[in-house]
Order: C-alpha cells, then structure tokens, then sequence
C-alpha cells in the first residue's frame, strides 16, 4: 500500500485490488496506517481516497533509523567480543 501510494493518491479500491486480502482487512491496514501519521485520506461521495503523509513517513523512517543504529552497535560489539575470544570447538 504504501509503495502504491508512494505514486500518488489511490482509493481504497484501488489499494485493495492487487492484494490478496479483504477490502476490510485493508481498510484496518490503512486505519493502523492513518493513526500512525504515515496515511491521510477523505471521503468524496461513496469514494475514500488515501495519500502518503510525508511528514509521518519521515517520522517512521527516524524511528526505523535509530533502531538501525542500536542494533548495529550490538552486531559491532558482538563482532569484537567474538573476534576477541575466539572458540575453538576442539577444546571441549
């Protein structure tokens, strides 16, 4: 959906057709999605129209780059504490 999106507004039927899902599992998806900031939409008629939010998606993209960087640092402290005591599956 948000690739989708990423191209300009879609309607929820327009969203919903390439997924093999329910129109009501992809109305929660882009509930979870509004509620988040990341998705915005309004109703004209019958028709409800979904756009990105850039300023939610640059939101998630910090939060998804500052737990990048966490889990980097413990991968490059594992990476020397192994590198440091090397186990020689001999030695048992």
């Amino acid at each position: 959906m948000i690739e989708r999106l990423s191209r300009g507004p879609a309607s929820v039927s327009e969203l919903a057709k390439p997924l093999a899902m329910s129109l009501a599992a992809v109305v929660q998806h882009l509930h979870v999605l509004e509620a988040s900031g990341i998705v915005a939409s309004e109703k004209t008629g019958r028709v409800r129209t979904c756009r990105i939010e850039p300023d939610g998606l640059s939101l998630a993209e910090q939060w998804i780059n500052e737990r990048r960087a966490g889990w980097e640092r413990r991968l490059d402290r594992l990476g020397a504490y192994l590198a440091e005591n090397p186990e020689d599956p001999g030695e048992e």
